[in-house]
């Protein structure tokens, strides 16, 4: 197949740092011409591909100068309308910006949606589209929009080979990703000073959450136990993971997929996280984690963590969350959509 990977701009391909969307598309991307599929990955100039590279910003926009990073997503929609007859289907990463392309071009585009869905400014796009074919990255992920034309829920998947299964836990608790309320970094404070352990805190501030950053984190970061390292790449997230006694994920919002969990589960470290979204179709409750309702069920839930097999963790990913197992989801619904093109 002749496939367009359509990426956001805001990160590389994959990112340097933090980044879960642009790092699914990388996995799939690279299995996809693995298996002997033309791909071209319209993505920043900083990717890195075994795909053929179309560059629509020199550099992922978050660690750039530009202040429009609107005007470089539609410069990217301009060149896949443009280029369109190349593909046999187009894949896009980009939410609903693609849409009206959906109505408008002969080539087939089916879009992944990779984040929440339940307000009601994303609720109304989606039912002015709704007969744009889409895939979810959980089932949870779906719930506010019903009537739209879900083709499949395909998980996303890492590869697995990134990270080191490590038998042994470590003596503290581990928060990674990004710092702001819905993740809920002030709570996993309160679960390691309940249980009396250190938390790691690896996490990047968005501009949006400087203010709680400031306001609310940046006092609890000087609590003894307590140590904040930043962002941290691919290679430090392994080691940062695996060593760790568990992984705390206290959210408080309907998370879509929650990548975190999966690379942590991939080094044997069992997850305690809130049940909220998708949760319950990625942690396994009493095998690979444990699923709580409460802060008072996550402190809890610590001192249940060695009765886990860090093994059986690293079992789950590998045969539910692996690059290989997405890419699978993803060419059963390309054929489908093209399936479909057929017939009409």
């Amino acid at each position: 197949m002749r496939i367009a990977q359509v990426a956001p701009l805001f990160e590389s391909v994959p990112p340097r740092m933090y980044g879960g969307t642009e790092r699914v598309i990388y996995g799939l991307t690279e299995e996809l011409v693995r298996r002997g599929h033309d791909v071209v990955l319209f993505a920043s100039g900083d990717s890195e591909t075994s795909a053929r590279l179309e560059v629509c910003s020199e550099q992922g926009l978050r660690l750039s100068e530009a202040r429009d990073h609107m005007a470089y997503t539609f410069r990217e929609l301009g060149r896949v309308g443009r280029m369109a007859g190349e593909f046999d289907l187009i894949h896009n990463h980009i939410d609903y910006f693609a849409f009206p392309y959906a109505r408008l071009l002969r080539t087939p585009l089916v879009s992944t949606t990779h984040g929440r869905l339940d307000t009601a400014e994303v609720v109304g796009v989606y039912e002015e589209f709704a007969d744009v074919p889409l895939v979810s990255i959980s089932n949870a992920q779906r719930a506010p929009l019903p009537g739209s034309n879900w083709l499949a829920t395909v998980y996303n998947g890492i590869d697995v080979r990134h990270f080191t299964l490590r038998d042994r836990p470590g003596d503290y608790l581990a928060f990674l990703g990004r710092i702001s309320p819905e993740k809920g970094p002030d709570r996993a404070v309160e679960i390691a000073e309940a249980v009396g352990m250190p938390l790691r805190i690896a996490a990047k501030v968005d501009p949006a959450d400087q203010d709680y950053f400031a306001t609310v984190i940046t006092p609890l970061l000087a609590h003894a136990g307590v140590e904040y390292l930043g962002e941290i790449d691919e290679t430090e997230k392994d080691e940062f993971l695996g060593n760790a006694y568990a992984y705390l994920f206290p959210i408080d919002w309907p998370e879509p997929f929650g990548i975190t969990m999966v690379e942590a589960m991939a080094c044997g470290t069992p997850v305690l996280a809130m049940a909220h979204g998708s949760v319950p179709e990625v942690v396994v409750d009493g095998e690979t984690g444990f699923l709580c309702r409460s802060i008072a069920e996550m402190i809890e839930a610590v001192g249940r963590v060695p009765h886990i097999d860090r093994r059986a963790c690293r079992r789950w990913v590998a045969e539910r969350f692996s690059a290989e197992r997405m890419t699978d989801g993803y060419e059963a619904v390309y054929r489908r959509v093209l399936a479909g093109a057929t017939a009409a």
